[in-house]
């Protein structure tokens, strides 16, 4: 079957959920035995969000062949389970970047490099890759119609479009329907303003996804159907809903995926296979037991920062009929004097991955309230590395161990690769002067476990892969140290040169890793370590 492309664009205003619908999309097809791929375009001028602030942004997504990514990309890979690829994400600065090389090296044959065509042939480019065989590439257009920063993906979208065939392309907008509660009604002008502007740039949307927190009335989809030149069937109301896992759901009731096959002319010849979906959503309204994680970081505050660590716990607690309650610790309040208390009611501790200094006092006085109330605590990335310098600190009389991150110490606990003397691992080695962007260990990398471990016990495999995002890597000359006072580096590189996992001998679950296991959690299948997490938190109800 020849690739169909799928753009969902978003208007009216930005965080309307653009990542979701696709992703339910995609969902929708998968289930109906088409093979999907989903990309995004992000219209920003930074080469990949791995420099921005996750209060901005949200949290950066790592695929597994190492790009940092739009958080999206992590809801692309939850609903469909396909492994999101660095050729699936570009950016505004990447395409320009890109153009200005090929200029550089003559390419463009002394010729004046404009936006049309040079910026828009190269979003051509990336919207028509297609490294394999997928029934349907879905692509989600950043920001918002009409800013001037999207201006060229949308049209390259409308040549894009017009080069292969309309009936080979579909537009998907995604808009809003302003709730006016003193009149009790839902307003359509912004829709059709979001739709006229779209026009205006040579674009007629084939379905459009309403999004409202009423239901929409029978009158004004017939009167969104009229002024944006579409048939009423496909004028779909995406409604606000408990959980993102019930879209699908929603949209199936309304029948997208089977618009969607009438479209592109494609006989519906399977039976949607959605019965998983709709037992996952039974499962989170049937939870049997309540407990409370409490997660310690320093972007609290905006809980996409973490969307995938929160994610992953809401997996893992459906598949053990779990709710899964998390509180949000900002690092920075807990002090010597009050983190015990506000501590003492979490059944499992949580310390995130993160960067700098701000906080790091805070979640070291976490990792050690878990260790020595004996509460389960799982360390992710940063969360390992503080846990191993509050234990060289509080056990080890290493009153200066510290990162180099942080600060210059004779006790690096924690350094840059190329602060070791002969070290030679899997990774270039790492200067404090290199760029911030893409100079850390990123992506999947493999890690050893010793049998008879928790972690081993976790994944029941000796040899695992996953994600990486750091620039900082446990120093191994203290190894011997740690683990004459129980600590167990459980997970170590193929090399034996990285620590990827440590947990602590004389505790009923204590394990931090140096990689971000809520990457690879799905709905359908959680990971591992949380599994394990969960069930030690459970036990201490």
């Amino acid at each position: 079957m020849t690739t169909r492309y799928i753009f969902v664009t978003g208007g009216v205003l930005s965080s309307l959920g653009k990542g979701i619908a696709a992703s339910a999309i995609g969902a929708l097809l998968q289930a109906r035995g088409f093979r999907v791929r989903l990309r995004k375009m992000d219209p920003y001028i930074n080469v990949d969000p791995g420099t921005m602030n996750p209060y901005q942004h949200g949290e950066v997504f790592v695929t597994g062949d190492g790009a940092e990514t739009d958080m999206d990309l992590g809801h692309y890979e939850r609903f469909t389970s396909v492994d999101a690829l660095k050729s699936d994400t570009i950016t505004t600065g990447q395409i320009y970047w890109d153009v200005i090389e090929r200029e550089r090296r003559g390419e463009y044959l002394g010729g004046t490099v404009q936006v049309i065509p040079h910026i828009t042939n190269r979003i051509k480019e990336f919207i028509g890759y297609v490294e394999e065989d997928v029934d349907f590439l879905i692509t989600e257009v950043g920001g918002t119609v009409g800013d001037i920063e999207s201006l060229p993906f949308i049209e390259a979208l409308r040549q894009f479009g017009n080069e292969i065939g309309r009936k080979n392309s579909l537009f998907v907008h995604l808009t809003l329907l302003p709730y006016i509660a003193t009149t009790g009604e839902l307003k359509t002008k912004p829709t059709q303003h979001s739709v006229k502007e779209l026009l205006g740039y040579g674009i007629q949307p084939d379905i459009l996804l309403c999004r409202s927190e009423k239901p929409m009335s029978d009158e004004e989809r017939k009167k969104l159907a009229l002024f944006c030149n579409l048939s009423e069937d496909r004028v779909l109301s995406a409604l606000d809903v408990d959980s993102i896992y019930q879209v699908p759901l929603t949209l199936h009731n309304q029948h997208l995926d089977r618009e969607i096959l009438a479209y592109f002319d494609i006989p519906q010849k399977k039976a949607i296979e959605i019965k998983k979906w709709k037992r996952f959503v039974e499962g989170l309204n049937n939870l049997k037991y309540t407990i409370t994680i409490g997660i310690v970081g320093k972007y609290v505050s905006l809980q996409d920062a973490y969307k995938s660590i929160h994610e992953a716990l809401v997996h893992s607690g459906v598949s053990m009929h779990i709710n899964v309650q998390v509180q949000w610790v900002d690092a920075d309040s807990l002090t010597e004097e009050n983190y015990e208390k506000k501590l003492s009611r979490l059944h499992g501790i949580l310390v995130p991955g993160g960067f700098g200094a701000r906080g790091v006092e805070g979640k070291m006085l976490a990792s050690r309230y878990a260790r020595r109330k004996k509460i389960p605590y799982l360390g992710i990335c940063f969360g390992m590395q503080v846990a191993l310098i509050d234990i060289a600190r509080d056990l080890m009389g290493m009153k200066d161990a510290n990162s180099t991150e942080l600060e210059e110490t004779d006790t690096p606990i924690v350094a840059l690769m190329s602060e070791w003397e002969g070290t030679a691992g899997l990774v270039e080695k790492r200067h404090e002067t290199d760029d911030k962007g893409g100079t850390m260990r990123l992506g999947s990398y493999p890690s050893h476990l010793e049998e008879g471990t928790k972690a081993f016990n976790a994944y029941g495999s000796n040899l695992i892969q996953e994600r990486h995002r750091h620039r900082y890597e446990v120093n191994i000359k203290y190894k011997p140290d740690f683990e004459k006072i129980g600590v167990i580096f459980s997970g170590m590189s193929p090399d034996q040169k990285l620590p990827e996992i440590i947990e602590l001998k004389d505790h009923p679950w204590f394990l931090a890793v140096q990689f971000h296991p809520e990457f690879k959690s799905r709905p359908f299948s959680p990971h591992p370590l949380f599994d394990a997490f969960i069930k030690a938190s459970l036990k201490r109800k």
